[in-house]
């Protein structure tokens, strides 16, 4: 651990949001929705870490409090700098984000609503430059080169989205996001919008682009082929919480938590004829965020639950060499098919 540490990029420790529930004529709160429950991961430099998990786990909410476009409720968000220097990005005031924001950037999910469409190509992945203070000459030279890299014709820096394919317009999303040169790059399922054979040719620029660039990637999604295919990594996430996290072969092969080994069971299976669903695994769709009882959040669906596990939240403990799992009977889990 102490190696991981010393080569983190990224350290989160205790991570929480919590929304208001608010009620009644007057609106008066009522409750909380815990989006994010305390969750804590390291993301070494230069590796791709998959956060996934379930619509409404709380995988996006993090990535954005990453960044701070979230504040966060409690917790460390810890950013080692170019410079060497480490951040709590938590406790940073907006005028001194604003200066960490150029090693930091985000691509979005939705090529369409992300991008402004009175705007040209040129002007749109020339904002971050702007807002630091580019001259227009700068920006112009600086967004055709992105332009190339990215895999556009720069002869179309003037042209605006509408005259762009969805996996066009997310290559666009993806030089806005290089335009500052950041060190880190939150990715909120970039191609989950777009058309299988679009992904692929996304998912290798990516690829491209960290091993070019020795990026460092929090690629959140929910798609398990391309979390396997992209990431170093994987980190799952349930209802808030993260449940485990190791390298990304060993998860897909030995997963120890049951939440995991239901996503794989559920999976397409590569072969036909093999029997990946478990019929003993409720794979039903997951209560509110809020929803959590004392115990394990899992344990009204999971086929391992106990007495012990519907009363005693299990933490994040060593199931064998770089991977953690949340869960009392991780020894057990079984995935079937393999």
């Amino acid at each position: 651990m102490a190696e991981r540490a010393k080569n983190a990029m990224l350290e989160v420790r205790g991570l929480k949001k919590y929304f208001p529930v608010r009620r009644g004529l007057l609106q008066r709160q009522v409750g909380w929705v815990k989006a994010v429950d305390g969750v804590d991961f390291t993301l070494e430099k230069g590796k791709i870490m998959g956060l996934v998990g379930e619509s409404g786990c709380g995988k996006t909410t993090t990535g954005r409090m990453v960044l701070r476009a979230l504040d966060p409720t409690e917790g460390e968000i810890l950013f080692r700098k170019e410079s060497g220097a480490i951040v709590d990005m938590a406790q940073l005031s907006n005028r001194e984000i604003k200066e960490v924001r150029s090693e930091m950037q985000m691509i979005f999910q939705d090529p369409y609503s992300s991008l402004n469409p009175r705007m040209p190509v040129l002007d749109l992945i020339a904002e971050p430059l702007v807002a630091h203070g580019w001259s227009s000459r700068d920006c112009e030279v600086r967004v055709t080169e992105l332009m190339e890299r990215v895999g556009l014709d720069p002869r179309y820096i003037r042209r605006y989205p509408h005259a762009f394919s969805g996996g066009q317009r997310q290559r666009i999303g993806i030089a806005r996001a290089l335009a500052l040169s950041p060190s880190l790059i939150v990715a909120d399922e970039p191609v989950s919008a777009l058309d299988v054979s679009v992904q692929a040719q996304i998912l290798n620029l990516l690829q491209q682009l960290q091993q070019d660039l020795n990026l460092t990637l929090l690629f959140v999604a929910h798609d398990l082929s391309v979390v396997r295919y992209l990431c170093d990594e994987v980190a799952v996430m349930y209802q808030g919480r993260l449940v485990e996290q190791a390298q990304t072969e060993d998860l897909f092969t030995n997963p120890r938590h049951p939440y995991t080994a239901m996503l794989l069971n559920a999976a397409p299976a590569p072969d036909p004829h093999a029997s990946w669903m478990d019929e003993d695994v409720d794979t039903s769709e997951a209560g509110e965020a809020g929803d959590v009882g004392e115990g394990c959040a899992f344990a009204g669906r999971c086929r391992y639950a106990s007495d012990r596990c519907r009363s005693e939240v299990p933490g994040l403990e060593d199931a064998g060499g770089a991977h953690i799992a949340a869960c009392h009977h991780k020894d057990e889990v079984e995935l079937k098919g393999v």
